[in-house]
């Protein structure tokens, strides 16, 4: 995976942030994001809405972030059989790499 600019990263964040902060235990919509890479999908502390990922069998790494925030319906479906409630696609490889680098700083 292609290394990404953190700073770059925070600002396309910025498209996420409607559902997700990237703070300690401090859900919206979505689960917190906070220290995401190396935690198992579904298991956010106090995050009680999951739908696709209750029960996930896997790991957030930066391939599975990658993979999943391309397509995450079609990510979840994949992995999981289950649905996304996830609408948000990042098209642009930078765009992710520059995300994931970002919730890994």
């Amino acid at each position: 995976m292609a290394e990404g600019d953190p700073i770059r990263g925070k600002k396309v964040f910025n498209k996420c942030k409607a559902c997700h902060t990237p703070g300690e235990g401090k859900h919206k919509i979505g689960p917190s994001l906070y220290q995401i890479i190396g935690k198992k999908a579904g298991t956010a502390a106090g995050f009680k809405r999951y739908r696709g990922l209750k029960g996930a069998d896997w790991k957030w790494t930066e391939e599975t972030l990658d993979l999943f925030l391309t397509n995450p319906k079609k990510f979840v479906k994949k992995k999981a059989d289950k649905r996304s409630s996830m609408l948000l696609k990042l098209k642009e490889r930078k765009d992710r790499d520059d995300v994931i680098s970002y919730l890994k700083s």
